[in-house]
Parts: C-alpha cells; structure tokens; sequence
C-alpha cells in the first residue's frame, strides 16, 4: 500500500504542469536546446540547486508532522517561504501546496486518521499559505511513507514535470524525454541519500541561475508557462 500512496502523491493533480521553472526562458534563450543541455541542467539542479533544499524540507515536514510537532512544522513553512528567491517560485509553491492540502483534506483515506495531530491542524499550524514541500511532507506523514521514499517521490516528481516542459518547450520526443528521466535515475537517488543526511545549518544551494531565469521570464514576449 505505501508504493501505491507514494504514487498517487507523487503525480497528484497539483497544478505542476503549468510551471517551467525558468526553463521557457532558457530555451527562448538558447542555454538550453537538446535532450543532452536540457539533462545537465537538471541534473545540476540536482546537485547544487534549490530543488534539494526544497527535498530536505519535505522530510523535515513528514518529521514533524508524523510527532505532532507544530511548531517545527511552523518554522520550516516560513522558512520555505523565506527562501524562494523570486515572487514567481513562491506563488509557485504555494499554489501548489495549497492544491495538495485541499485534495488530501477531500480524500477518504483511513490511513489518516492514524496520525497524532489531524490533518487540518497540521496544515494551520505551518501556516497559510502553506509551501508545497511542507505540504508533500504532511501527505506523506498521512500515509506513512517513510523519509527516504518520501524525498525520493518528491524529487522524481520534480524531475518528471521539468522533463515533461522540455519535451514540449525545445522541442524533443516522448522518448527523449523518457531516455532523459531514466538518465537521471543515479542523481536523484544520490541526492536523495544526501538531502537526509543535511543538518539543520548545512541548508543552502547554489540556485542563482535559476533565479535569473525565473525573473527574465516576467518580460518574456511569449509565454506557456507561469513560471
């Protein structure tokens, strides 16, 4: 059963499509042009960026949610907030997480209601607007996945919605895209291993790229994305 929740988490009907993440402005540009730059941009990401800070905070999340510990939970929403470089990534997050908690506080699922706090206490206690990585993390506490799965659904995820813009936005083939997702299996399960690892003062990330590129596409002259 937990395989199946990490699944139905993982590509819940969230919203991600709708957001490149900077990458409609890099291909407008032409940093980014092929299966090949589109994979060491991801698998950069991956290693340095923003998206494994946003991974240790989704087991941070199941932690305290799965303790019953609000105020840890408070702290690292508003520290997720606090960290998206650009308006553009912050409304991103939590649109998305606001669309997670919505759906998961609609779903009948027994397995809820063992956890300590109720849901909907969780989700007031991180705070409104809550970030979608907290959110990812309360939804994985619900239906107990462990840590190490958790940040591993969380990253593919990411992977897989980027993949998925590239294929559209370069443009490349639905096997492309596919070859590209498998390539990148080794990274996120490293960064995987690596994210769990972090202490508290050891969060930071090399992210400034694709902080350049979420504020150039506000002037983009055409856009598909929101981000």
């Amino acid at each position: 059963m937990t395989l199946l929740y990490l699944l139905q988490l993982a590509f819940a009907p969230v919203g991600a499509f709708s957001y490149s993440e900077g990458l409609e402005i890099l291909v407008e540009t032409g940093a980014i042009d092929s299966e090949i730059s589109l994979k060491n941009w991801l698998q950069n990401s991956l290693q340095f960026g923003a998206i494994r800070i946003e991974a240790a905070l989704t087991a941070r999340a199941l932690k305290a949610a799965s303790a019953g510990d609000l105020t840890s939970l408070s702290y690292w929403n508003d520290w997720a907030t606090a960290a998206k470089e650009t308006e553009e990534l912050r409304l991103q997050s939590w649109q998305m997480g606001r669309t997670l908690v919505r759906l998961l506080l609609d779903l009948r699922s027994p397995a809820i209601s063992q956890l300590k706090v109720p849901v909907k206490e969780l989700v007031e206690a991180a705070g409104n607007p809550c970030n979608f990585a907290i959110a990812f993390g309360i939804a994985a506490a619900a239906w107990q996945i462990e840590a190490e799965t958790a940040v591993l659904g969380y990253l593919y995820s990411w992977a897989a919605n980027l993949a998925s813009a590239g294929v559209k936005l370069i443009p490349l083939g639905q096997t492309a895209g596919q070859q590209l997702l498998l390539d990148l299996h080794s990274q996120i399960s490293c960064t995987a291993r690596e994210v769990l690892q972090l202490e508290d003062d050891d969060l930071s990330s090399c992210s400034w790229g694709l902080a350049l590129a979420s504020m150039a596409h506000e002037t983009q002259y055409t856009r598909l994305f929101r981000s």
